[in-house]
């Protein structure tokens, strides 16, 4: 069972990647960084599923269900007008994560 508060639902296909480097550009957590004939997965749990890095990916090498995790614990702490850094995230926490 998929568990939202210690996993994400980032996949990378390096076969696919064909180095454009707009993951490593688009992601807000240096989640990629640039490697030899293709983009690496560098920081996988940095990953908050906004969507960025699938969107726009011309190869589709990049697969994520955005509205999960950490993106989805920051709108919904926005709708609701509590700030992330007040201890009501509950998007998981591990060290690399999106927060604590």
């Amino acid at each position: 069972m998929f568990d939202s508060y210690v996993e994400n639902t980032l996949q990378y296909h390096p076969d696919r990647c064909i180095n454009c480097l707009r993951c490593t550009q688009v992601c807000p957590h240096g989640v990629f960084g640039e490697g030899k004939g293709h983009v690496e997965l560098m920081r996988p749990a940095a990953c908050m599923e906004c969507g960025a890095c699938a969107s726009n990916c011309p190869a589709r090498a990049i697969e994520v269900q955005s509205g999960v995790g950490c993106a989805w614990a920051m709108i919904g702490a926005a709708l609701r007008g509590k700030d992330m850094d007040s201890g009501d995230c509950c998007c998981g926490g591990e060290d690399g994560s999106c927060c604590k």
